[in-house]
């Protein structure tokens, strides 16, 4: 059951952002939530890859490169998903950043 509130929670998060940034569109909130669904797939399975994979890097750049990483999985949701459109690599990067603070925002205002 929590999972299921998060990924409802993630969905909303992605269509207020979709609103708010120009270059990110959604076409409905059922694709919203398959956004926020496949989202969650890639940062657990495709993100720890990635991480392990770029750690020299990642660890150069005292953990700035994640970001990176964040709006490359933003990417592979916007290919993977018709509907759900993000312009370029910078607005996944801005949408990615947005989207975790956003979503962090939710969840607390859920525990309370």
């Amino acid at each position: 059951m929590n999972y299921i509130l998060k990924i409802l929670l993630a969905a909303v998060a992605v269509v207020i952002l979709a609103k708010l940034l120009p270059g990110v569109s959604v076409d409905s909130y059922t694709t919203a939530i398959w956004v926020a669904f496949l989202i969650g797939i890639l940062d657990s399975i495709v993100k720890p890859v990635f991480v392990v994979l770029t750690l020299p890097i990642t660890v150069l750049t005292l953990g700035l490169f994640l970001f990176v990483i964040n709006a490359v999985l933003i990417l592979m949701a916007n290919s993977w998903i018709d509907g759900f459109s993000v312009s370029g690599f910078w607005t996944a990067l801005l949408f990615s950043i947005l989207l975790s603070f956003l979503e962090s925002i939710l969840y607390k205002v859920l525990e309370k």
